[in-house]
């Protein structure tokens, strides 16, 4: 394995925050989708507002684990990768769980359903990409030489 000397972190690492990125992105256009719609109740602010506070947790994370800080990496894989993960899928297991059929679901879906879909479907494909991405063998070199 050949480490890099000029202090920028390999591709794989770049990738991962850039597909990082892309999941807040992603999260934040299914946030004003289900906010336009409707669909976020009476009172969306406190959603919001913890969405928010999420993706700006998530941007300022990516940037330390952009910049090589071991943690940052750790903290988004396990805080992000797999409890972010849970809380975008519970809602359609529950949902499939109480019997409900995906051939009526497609049958109703409107143009808003689909839109919050896609943005949750490829939120989700971002997420499990950067994880892997953060642990190749050229990210481990990198975190390891950077502390």
């Amino acid at each position: 394995m050949t480490l890099q000397t000029t202090g920028r972190p390999p591709v794989a690492v770049r990738a991962s925050a850039g597909l990082w990125l892309a999941a807040v992105v992603l999260g934040a256009i299914e946030t004003v989708v289900v906010v336009g719609s409707g669909q976020a109740g009476d009172n969306p602010l406190p959603g919001v507002l913890f969405r928010c506070a999420v993706y700006a947790a998530a941007i300022l994370t990516t940037v330390r684990m952009r910049a090589g800080r071991n943690w940052a990496r750790v903290a988004l894989a396990l805080v992000l990768g797999i409890v972010g993960t849970l809380s975008l899928v519970v809602e359609p297991v529950s949902w499939l769980a109480d019997g409900n059929s995906l051939t009526a679901l497609a049958d109703d879906a409107d143009l808003t359903w689909w839109a919050i879909a896609a943005a949750r479907g490829l939120h989700i494909v971002a997420v499990w990409a950067a994880v892997p991405l953060m642990f190749t063998g050229s990210a481990n070199g990198y975190f390891r030489t950077r502390g």
